[in-house]
């Protein structure tokens, strides 16, 4: 807990970019991995987020469940997270971040994490894809699913709307009971077709599916504007801050900016903390910059957006996703050891 505020996180990865995993079946694999290890190293720009606040910390390395929870539950004021797969295949032999490694850190710790399943038809097929999401769901205790539907070569990529390609997928999911769909969008990596990144074909899934919920990471960027209109405009769709606090030191305007659009607009209720650690590092420092965080008054002033209140930050960074995952905080803080909020 930090400031006596329950912290759920809503994405963490074990990912594995060492060399080991890079595909050697494409010349184009071990460049794209250096391109997303000088992005990284690039946003984590604070020493305090490198493990042990290295600054020189090799980031090309397969993530260990020891090492995830020193990162996260020991260096950092964080009590509960997702681990979530990411099924990005294109340079990546065992994925960018594996299923098995993301299972393997929530059965060590149930009370504390989650498991997030991933799958994508342009990797074997759909029905493998349908396959995986009942192997996910029943044999792993998937409680979510991600999807990553923008890839280097166009043939692999495919719309969240596409009725015989994705809606199966999503009817699957529901059919296991799993109902939290979440989407990388924007952000793109390598040299993808940025396009397929934007957010708006997830309007007519959160249309068609009410029963599901949507979360969009990296708040879409650059495709800001219109996730904000989708967010704002469609009950089930929620945006996770993955990866954005990170800016906070070199833009902290920008963060401002952003986060005071979206309290004017989506609303607090519609906002989940994420680190994406180990991504961006040791997630303590962004917490710290998170709970400094104040929307300017000539940001209020010029442009009408809210002051953020200590409630929004309660909600934000654990009430919210435990809603949606249906997580019983008291129970969670009892289970933890954690004293709750003194009202």
């Amino acid at each position: 807990m930090i400031d006596n505020l329950f912290v759920f996180d809503n994405v963490i990865h074990l990912y594995d970019l060492s060399a080991g995993n890079v595909r050697t079946d494409r010349a184009d694999a071990l460049p794209a991995r250096d391109r997303i290890l000088d992005y990284i190293r690039a946003q984590v720009r604070d020493p305090r987020a490198a493990p042990g606040g290295q600054r020189d910390f090799q980031w090309d390395t397969r993530w260990s469940v020891a090492q995830m929870h020193e990162l996260v539950f020991e260096n950092s004021m964080t009590d509960m997270a997702m681990a979530q797969t990411v099924p990005m295949f294109d340079w990546f032999k065992d994925w960018y971040s594996p299923v098995q490694t993301q299972h393997a850190m929530a059965a060590a710790y149930p009370d504390r994490v989650l498991f997030c399943g991933g799958v994508d038809p342009g990797h074997r097929g759909l029905a493998d894809a349908l396959e995986q999401i009942d192997h996910q769901s029943q044999a792993m205790g998937a409680r979510s699913f991600k999807f990553y539907n923008g890839h280097a070569k166009l043939k692999d990529c495919w719309r969240c709307d596409d009725e015989k390609l994705a809606y199966p997928m999503y009817e699957r999911a529901l059919a296991n009971g799993v109902r939290v769909l979440q989407f990388h969008k924007g952000n793109p990596y390598g040299l993808q077709n940025m396009e397929w990144l934007s957010p708006v074909d997830l309007q007519a899934p959160a249309r068609d599916f009410p029963q599901a919920d949507f979360i969009v990471h990296h708040l879409a960027l650059p495709y800001f504007e219109e996730m904000v209109s989708i967010a704002t405009r469609f009950p089930n769709v929620y945006l996770s801050l993955a990866g954005f606090m990170a800016f906070h030191r070199v833009a902290p305007r920008r963060v401002q900016e952003h986060i005071g659009r979206l309290l004017q607009t989506a609303g607090p209720d519609k906002i989940l903390w994420g680190s994406e650690a180990a991504l961006a590092g040791n997630p303590q420092p962004y917490l710290e910059a998170f709970m400094a965080l104040q929307i300017p008054d000539d940001l209020r002033a010029g442009y009408g957006y809210p002051q953020i209140t200590r409630d929004d930050r309660r909600k934000i960074l654990g009430e919210n996703f435990a809603r949606i995952m249906g997580v019983d905080l008291d129970a969670a803080r009892r289970r933890l050891g954690l004293v709750a909020e003194v009202a």
